[in-house]
């Protein structure tokens, strides 16, 4: 995992980083989490650094974990949203996506910013449930607009 600066963050900014690592470092099966705001753009990440050169073919651009996690929870977002928009289903709390080598966990945090995380296949799926749901609550309140504007920024210069 690359240690995004914090320096020149806000207190609020640097909490959340904080939390961001320390659901990462402190709870087995964790690959990799991010938040992505409503309109899908990645607000932290675990590797916010990771970039790595294109293969042959491909076209330039971000790589790596943190930015493919971000666009697949942003996809999912979207996708059980309409789901449960047609299913008069109401708000979508929490999303999981068992595969054969690993999960994808995507939680709502609010105003239609999601946490999402990328773990093990035999990972403790309520312990990660558990320790999302302790993310959000302590993100939640303090992810205002403001926020939301100084940690894209953030990302983009780390980019």
């Amino acid at each position: 995992m690359t240690a995004p600066s914090t320096f020149g963050l806000s207190t609020e900014a640097r909490n959340l980083h904080w939390l961001l690592s320390n659901l990462v470092e402190e709870v087995p099966g964790v690959h990799s989490v991010t938040v992505v705001s409503s309109d899908g753009l990645m607000l932290l990440s675990s590797d916010p650094g990771h970039l790595t050169a294109p293969a042959a073919g491909q076209q330039d651009g971000p790589r790596g974990s943190s930015a493919d996690l971000a666009t697949i929870v942003s996809g999912i977002g979207s996708l059980t949203q309409g789901a449960a928009k047609l299913m008069d289903g109401g708000g979508v709390k929490q999303t999981m996506v068992a595969m054969d080598e690993g999960s994808v966990f995507v939680m709502s945090i609010s105003d239609g910013s999601l946490l999402g995380v990328h773990a093990t296949p035999d990972c403790d799926m309520s312990v990660i449930a558990y320790h999302m749901a302790l993310f959000v609550g302590r993100a939640g309140h303090v992810l205002t607009p403001e926020l939301r504007s100084e940690l894209r920024k953030s990302m983009e210069s780390t980019q």
